[in-house]
């Protein structure tokens, strides 16, 4: 059994294995007498052992500390209804632990709990993240490949930008030549018709002349 799936439940005594979970509660193993039941959520709260920590007078510790602690010691467990014996033990064992947050209840809690891992041959170890392995492969990915694309799609961006500015300045400038041209084609009708106009008189004129030579002769 993996210490990482024992858990407490709040109105029950003892340790228990978390077998499954329910959106209304979960199944669950005690350690004691191995009996599987359903406890609902509504009437009862889970803690995971390895998410308890334990006030000490510098910063907060897993319980896993306390109990790898409780291992390496070579002090026999206390009587846990004896609670003088039970503070001269945790005193001995985890001096740094701070009395005045963690109560007697806690500390009868923790020898109950180690003696039930140890008879469940439970290895007291908080599990190990498995993010480490899977982040590893994503900053070589990006360490490899990711910077080169950028800076080469930068540079080719600042190649063409020069030429569609000339490619805009020619284009303008036909533009601005087509605009011009029909100007000078209307432009010049008007000076042919100027043209035509004293030629037009003058035919006239010419044709008019002879009458008034005849209308003098008579």
């Amino acid at each position: 059994m993996e210490y990482n799936k024992v858990i407490a439940v709040t109105g029950l005594p003892g340790l228990y294995e978390l077998l499954s979970s329910k959106s209304d509660g979960a199944i669950v193993r005690s350690l004691d007498d191995k009996s599987t039941r359903f406890v609902s959520s509504r009437i009862h709260n889970f803690s995971h052992l390895e998410s308890i920590e334990i006030y000490t007078v510098r910063e907060n510790v897993n319980l896993v500390d306390v109990l790898k602690a409780m291992e390496g010691s070579g002090e026999k467990l206390p009587d846990d209804k004896d609670n003088t014996a039970l503070k001269a033990y945790f005193t001995k064992v985890y001096p740094d632990m701070d009395f005045s947050r963690v109560y007697t209840s806690d500390l009868k809690k923790m020898v109950k709990w180690f003696s039930v891992l140890k008879a469940n041959n439970v290895e007291i170890k908080l599990s190990e993240p498995a993010e480490e392995e899977e982040a590893a492969e994503p900053e070589e990915a990006v360490g490899e490949k990711a910077p080169a694309k950028p800076k080469k799609e930068k540079a080719a961006a600042a190649e063409e930008k020069p030429a569609v500015k000339e490619k805009k300045a020619a284009v303008k400038k036909e533009e601005e030549e087509e605009e011009e041209e029909p100007k000078a084609k209307k432009a010049a009708p008007k000076k042919k018709a100027a043209e035509k106009a004293p030629a037009e008189t003058s035919k006239k004129k010419a044709a008019e002349a002879p009458k008034k030579a005849a209308a003098k002769k008579k």
